[in-house]
């Protein structure tokens, strides 16, 4: 399998996210994650066309909380080599990554904290593929796709938007899907892991691999876990920007709510698009330390 590695000189200029990553092997492909702090483990996983930078402010008050912070980069984002092929990416290769890290960390009592397509991998490890593992869940403006899910209008327009960009531009993504006025530096942060159109086929693809239909590929999975969430009791808690343009509140986020019948009424953070961790990072970090304690 051919891929490519961002050359480490691309992240030497992030400002604030200070952490050092750690790597493993797997599929013969380098996979990056960040390891901090000691305790009870909480398993971040970001989605599209972010990295692990994502959750710099959330892993602050957690970490000061006396939280482990394990935060992956997916396989074609971050400091993760790159398969250069579109062909190799599908739910089955990202979502076997995430158990194999689980795997090789050993990890146990976690709380999964995702959002986008973080959601849809992660919550597949919590109830189907590692379900032993994870003793809670917090979701954030995210889903389970069986097929049968509506997408929005917005959702489309992206979808075609990615399909006609093979080099597609990292930096509007992220600033039109928040609410905040981010800055070059942070902008450039984003950007950093892509530095060619070929680098740039984890994010040319993940909207392609949303099923479309019950008998296309990533469907049954889905539907595992939209049948195994409904009968799950494990403590879980659901955040939504009020101000989403992908995944709108309404009537994506109410609707979400349903697959957690034991989660308290959806929380919504005001001031937030769809990357709400770069909006409102900070108090989404405190909000889940308060509700872990």
């Amino acid at each position: 399998m051919d891929s490519m590695r961002t050359p480490d000189r691309r992240f030497e200029e992030i400002a604030d996210f200070p952490y050092e990553p750690r790597y493993r092997e797997w599929q013969g492909l380098r996979m990056a994650h960040i390891d901090e702090g000691e305790g009870s483990p909480v398993l971040m996983i970001h989605g599209e066309p972010t990295w692990s930078y994502l959750y710099r402010k959330i892993m602050a008050p957690l970490l000061e909380a006396g939280h482990r912070c394990v935060v992956p980069d997916l396989a074609g984002f971050g400091r993760s080599d790159k398969p250069v092929d579109d062909a190799w990416y599908s739910f089955e290769n990202h979502a076997a990554s995430v158990v194999d890290l689980l795997e090789q960390l050993d990890l146990s009592g976690v709380t999964l904290v995702v959002q986008d397509w973080g959601g849809p991998l992660g919550l597949y490890a919590a109830t189907v593929g590692a379900p032993e593992r994870f003793d809670r869940i917090v979701a954030m403006d995210t889903g389970v796709f069986n097929g049968r899910q509506k997408m929005s209008d917005a959702w489309h327009h992206f979808h075609e938007f990615v399909k006609s960009n093979r080099d597609l531009p990292i930096e509007p993504l992220i600033q039109g899907a928040t609410v905040s006025d981010l800055s070059d530096e942070v902008l450039a942060a984003y950007a950093a892991p892509f530095p060619d159109a070929d680098s740039k086929a984890g994010p040319r693809t993940f909207p392609s691999l949303i099923p479309q239909t019950p008998d296309a590929p990533g469907a049954a999975e889905g539907q595992a876990t939209h049948e195994a969430l409904l009968k799950d009791e494990r403590p879980s808690l659901l955040l939504w920007g009020d101000s989403d343009p992908a995944l709108p509140l309404e009537p994506v986020g109410r609707a979400v709510q349903n697959l957690f019948p034991t989660a308290e009424p959806l929380t919504v953070i005001p001031d937030a698009g769809h990357f709400l961790q770069e909006d409102q990072g900070e108090k989404i970090g405190k909000m889940i330390a308060d509700w872990l304690a």
